[in-house]
């Protein structure tokens, strides 16, 4: 065998035993609502029935037909949405197939090999691959808020794609393919800590709660001796603040920096995502910003979002 084959013999190797792992736990989904007839993907997730996709693919619905790649079909029942993060959680009334293992998407880098594994064009179990183009991208929602640390790929991805699985070379789920941005550019929510969290809530309870602060960030490159105090070179400066909402009443205004939440380093909107869980509503906690060079401490109060789902 010519040594120039043999590079594409190892990815092929790679790919096939991945779609081998990965397709009996990802399923084909269709979804009726009203006169709307929808379909998607969606990964076993545990052993008693729950599966995940995307919260888009259940929109307006109760119920899914779930179709898994041996043929078998059962109902499952949504469970829960989260439109923030576009992730939802059905439970099926019936036997699946064994869960994916579920990774990290905080491990991966940028060329890594990753699978996408779905039903596009509603075509199911079909496999293509690629490489890891971006990390840490944001992606709006329905609801006019953002995902953060969306994961890019060039692995093709189309309509019916979406809740379908991503997974790296080991097959484990690392993100849900949620979106097609242009040719050679799809997007997928991460699985990581804050994904997993909600993830749990939606199996546990079927919603998400949040806190809200009641502010409108932007990532802004931290001047020199800021970055140099706090050891990083980007910050979330406050470009809004909601009449009435906790930060107004904690005095935060536009122009500040966030440097910490509750002890906890801020330097992306994520970080305040990820600090803004159900433990936060009702609950005092100190906000530290920056403001005219010098570092200013608050109190506020967080509410909890509106369910937007």
């Amino acid at each position: 065998m010519s040594k120039d084959l043999e590079p594409l013999d190892a990815f092929s190797e790679a790919v096939i035993h991945v779609a081998q792992r990965v397709l009996p736990s990802v399923v084909s989904l269709q979804v009726q609502t009203g006169r709307r007839t929808g379909g998607g993907s969606g990964s076993v997730l545990t052993p008693d029935g729950f599966i995940l996709t995307s919260a888009h693919v259940v929109d307006g619905a109760k119920q899914a037909d779930v179709t898994f790649s041996d043929g078998g079909e059962v109902i499952a029942d949504v469970t829960g949405r989260d439109t923030l993060s576009d992730l939802a959680v059905l439970r099926a009334r019936g036997d699946v197939p064994p869960a994916l293992t579920r990774g990290d998407a905080a491990q991966l880098q940028v060329g890594q090999l990753v699978v996408a594994v779905g039903s596009p064009l509603g075509l199911a179990g079909s496999v293509t691959a690629g490489i890891v183009s971006a990390l840490g991208r944001s992606l709006p929602t329905r609801s006019g808020r953002v995902i953060d640390e969306v994961i890019q790929t060039d692995a093709a991805l189309n309509s019916g794609n979406s809740g379908g699985a991503l997974t790296d070379s080991a097959g484990r789920l690392v993100g849900v393919n949620t979106a097609v941005a242009g040719v050679g550019v799809g997007l997928a929510a991460p699985i990581n800590a804050t994904t997993e969290r909600i993830i749990a809530s939606l199996m546990r309870t079927g919603r998400v709660r949040r806190g809200w602060l009641g502010i409108a960030g932007t990532q802004v490159p931290l001047r020199h001796d800021l970055a140099a105090k706090l050891g990083r070179k980007r910050g979330v400066q406050v470009a809004q603040v909601v009449t009435g909402s906790a930060a107004a009443m904690a005095g935060l205004r536009a122009g500040d920096i966030l440097v910490a939440i509750d002890g906890q380093p801020v330097a992306t909107a994520t970080d305040i995502q990820a600090l803004m869980v159900e433990g936060s509503i009702g609950r005092r906690v100190e906000v530290t910003v920056w403001r005219h060079g010098a570092l200013v401490d608050a109190v506020a109060v967080p509410r909890e979002l509106a369910d937007e789902s």
